[in-house]
């Protein structure tokens, strides 16, 4: 098992789905891990499914229909069982087999993509929820290791110039463009690796939530590597 042992009181530890699901965020607590050492080779499964695209989804479908050795079909159950486990709960999760994700090279200022440490936002009560089986992990990273981009003096000019200098919609604006979810991490921050195996559940911006939402990222792939993760 990943050595999880890192010093964040941000996060609780829990050792089954049960707990995973039912047990409430609450003061700085924004992020609940389920810690699993899991068996079975992850490496078959992507090896064995033909990727035409940066990015796909693996259907449950395809997935079962793949031809796989002993350790193979260990992991393919694991995979099985984390979908209905969430489908259950009322989540719809997905798999996805990740060579990289879009870049936001375009933006001026600065980029929006999910490489960027970022919230996620709902309308209605929301969690995210992801494992990684296979390649890098996401990290995680304290709120109060982190400053909202647009609350940077120098990234908050720009951002008005790209507005054209009017006041009026401004905060609209940047809603809009999504630039109000990206942070920017301080000098002496502490990013964690969610580790392989482990399914996490992740506080979302949300008008019902008592929590300030999980700062995440997506990892940097390693070149030839495909990740592959469950989100949802």
């Amino acid at each position: 098992m990943q050595d999880l042992s890192h010093p964040l009181n941000q996060i609780q530890y829990v050792t089954n789905f049960s707990d995973l699901v039912s047990t409430s965020f609450h003061g700085d607590i924004n992020a609940i891990c389920w810690t699993r050492n899991l068996v079975g080779d992850f490496a078959e499964i992507i090896e064995k499914v033909e990727l035409n695209e940066n990015i796909a989804e693996l259907a449950e479908e395809e997935l079962r229909d793949l031809h796989l050795s002993e350790h193979g079909q260990l992991a393919r159950d694991i995979l099985l069982n984390d979908l209905k486990l969430l489908k259950a709960h009322g989540a719809a999760p997905i798999l996805n087999l990740i060579r990289c994700y879009d870049r936001d090279d375009a933006n001026p200022i600065f980029p929006t993509d999910v490489y960027s440490f970022h919230v996620d936002r709902s309308p209605v009560p929301s969690d995210t929820f992801l494992c990684t089986y296979y390649g890098e992990a996401s990290e995680i990273v304290p709120n109060s290791q982190a400053i909202q981009k647009i609350l940077v003096p120098e990234i908050r000019d720009e951002l008005k110039k790209l507005y054209h200098d009017a006041a009026e919609g401004f905060e609209s604006f940047l809603i809009d463009h999504f630039f109000d979810l990206h942070y920017q991490i301080k000098p002496d921050a502490h990013p964690i690796s969610l580790g392989l195996g482990h399914l996490w559940r992740l506080a979302v911006d949300h008008p019902e939530s008592q929590v300030p939402p999980c700062l995440h990222r997506a990892p940097k792939e390693k070149a030839g590597e495909t990740r592959l993760l469950l989100i949802c």
